[in-house]
């Protein structure tokens, strides 16, 4: 639905059964490519609440991470097709602004979500790692977005040469 858009997330083995309080359940299911046997997946759905999808960036002269705040919410319906771990999520401040944003930062593919730790721990580990951090949150503007990838962009290349 328009302006109602969310995100799933599923893997069949990474996506960590700590997202849920209820208990995985241990399915076999067939594969269907590949040649292989059918694997024993974990099978869940991640809790409702807030929590960080990360990402890590090589950007040439320096890491990037990027930060999107997301608020996992339950699935619209349930997903018999899907038995693996997964989770559902609206990103904030709004799908279109945080996909641009995320595009922008040129963001990994690959990602970690995390309800047990926030963005405080990302900046605190950003500082410490002397990483980039861009954070796409609901105070997030494409317009201060995009200026602020320009000015790390510059801040980290004269940086170097100091």
């Amino acid at each position: 639905m328009p302006g109602a858009e969310k995100i799933l997330g599923a893997h069949m083995l990474e996506v960590s059964p700590s997202l849920t309080a209820s208990r995985a359940s241990l399915e076999v299911h067939e594969l269907g490519i590949g040649g292989k046997d059918d694997p024993v997946r974990l099978v869940f759905t991640a809790d409702p609440g807030e929590a960080v999808v990360v990402a890590m960036s090589d950007v040439r002269d320096r890491f990037r991470l990027t930060v999107n705040v997301v608020d996992v919410v339950a699935p619209d319906a349930d997903l018999p097709n899907l038995p693996v771990g997964r989770a559902v999520w609206e990103p904030r401040p709004s799908f279109a602004v945080s996909a641009e944003a995320w595009l922008t930062a040129g963001a990994a593919h690959h990602t970690v979500m995390s309800t047990a730790v926030g963005l405080e721990a990302f900046e605190d580990l950003a500082r410490i790692l002397e990483t980039e951090l861009l954070v796409i949150d609901e105070h997030t503007t494409m317009r201060e977005f995009t200026r602020e990838v320009r000015w790390n962009a510059a801040y980290h290349r004269l940086a170097r040469g100091l």
